[in-house]
């Protein structure tokens, strides 16, 4: 695992060095921003000569754009392509007349080596911000048993076919569907003018779990919403890099944050700063581990939000601390005295320690004034640790708009 990740970070170094790559119309785009991610986080099915079919929302607007796959947990190497994007027409459906066809060095298709990415020659192509697209990959046939590479909760449907390649079909065979993401971990968007990313670095409650499936309702979905209503801020792209029960100090569901942190937020094309969610899976999984390794205290956790820290500074990227939200009435083990009492550790160093650049108050922004280690009813989507997508509404309006002005 730890070679594959060393492979996968240095892909995503050259990537950056690439800021500055040519067009598919000859000119050279001045800044590359990622629009919009979906980190891999496990092994997923098979895909035997099917296409699967995405529909991604670019946080940011552009003239082109580039889309990285990712064969991160692959078995054995994959080969896939054709690979199109188009705009969406809601549902499995695009617009007519609006596909492209991606090409990976000049070619249709691309194999990925086990445990690597690859980024597809850039398309010119206008973007929208807000913008919904679908795009389209096909798995050929082959011999090798090689489950894709998936980010587990994408909180969005993805449309299969039963076979063969529909890449490129207005009307998509609605054969099968899953609520994961295949392959596809970003979209990065060009143009002309400068523009910088801002990745939203977290666990599930970053990945918008407890949010209305399809419709752009997490918290990252609601803070690009407001950066784009601002023209002063309309340049930043967001990047969702939550997954669902991530960890900081451990593997688990997906790489820890500690071993996923340059791939996912520091090799990012523009990245300018980071929010920090992440920690409340350490806490609540100490709660019923067996190993001792993963019972874990606030000294501990703290420890590895400040390599986190130093990081990012070394990068000269600014990360903000979000304090942990509300848990209380999860359920023993998960949620305990003990480990509400290292959250409360957390979250008060997160706020008065001045480690971080800046400090975004989720906790306080969520809970229930009368019952402080609960989120507020209103915000609750069931099951006492993830927001609904109300609570995640809430959420990015307690980000000060500031913190990317350098007016804070």
């Amino acid at each position: 695992m730890q070679h594959q990740l060393v492979k996968w970070v240095f892909a995503g170094a050259i990537g950056a060095l690439a800021s500055g790559a040519m067009a598919a119309d000859g000119s050279t785009q001045r800044a590359w921003a990622d629009g919009w991610s979906a980190p891999p986080d496990t092994v997923g099915p098979v895909l035997d000569a099917q296409t699967v079919r995405q529909v991604v929302r670019t946080s940011i607007g552009g003239s082109a754009l580039r889309v990285r796959l990712s064969n991160l947990f692959g078995s054995v190497p994959v080969t896939l392509g054709p690979v199109h994007v188009a705009l969406s027409a809601g549902g499995a459906d695009t617009v007519p007349g609006s596909d492209h066809v991606l090409l990976f060095d000049g070619k249709p298709t691309v194999t990925i080596a086990k445990g690597e990415s690859v980024l597809s020659d850039p398309l010119k192509m206008t973007v929208k911000p807000l913008q919904q697209l679908a795009v389209s990959i096909y798995a050929p046939t082959d011999t090798h048993y090689h489950p894709a590479t998936v980010h587990s909760a994408g909180m969005a449907t993805a449309y299969i076919t039963e076979q063969g390649d529909a890449t490129g079909a207005v009307h998509f065979p609605r054969e099968e569907t899953s609520g994961s993401r295949f392959y596809l971990t970003d979209v990065e968007v060009a143009g002309a003018a400068p523009r910088h990313t801002l990745v939203a670095f977290g666990d599930s409650i970053t990945d918008g779990v407890g949010s209305k499936q399809d419709a752009n309702q997490r918290w990252p979905d609601y803070l690009a919403a407001r950066l784009q209503a601002d023209p002063q801020l309309s340049s930043i792209a967001v990047a969702d890099a939550g997954i669902g029960g991530n960890r900081v100090l451990h593997d688990g569901y997906g790489p820890s944050a500690l071993a996923r942190f340059d791939r996912d937020a520091l090799d990012q094309p523009g990245v300018r700063w980071v929010i920090l969610l992440e920690g409340i899976n350490d806490i609540g999984g100490s709660g019923y581990a067996w190993d001792a390794k993963d019972k874990i205290d606030a000294q501990q956790l703290i420890d590895g939000m400040k390599q986190l820290i130093a990081r990012a500074h070394a990068r000269h990227v600014k990360i903000y601390g979000a304090t942990l939200t509300p848990y209380g009435g999860n359920g023993w083990p998960y949620h305990s005295a003990a480990g509400e009492k290292t959250r409360e550790q957390v979250n008060a160093w997160i706020r008065h320690s001045g480690a971080f650049d800046g400090v975004v108050d989720f906790d306080k922004a969520v809970r229930d004034p009368a019952a402080p280690l609960k989120i507020l009813p209103a915000y609750d989507s069931g099951d006492h640790l993830h927001p609904s997508s109300a609570g995640y509404r809430v959420m990015a309006a307690a980000v000060d708009l500031k913190l990317f002005t350098g007016k804070q």
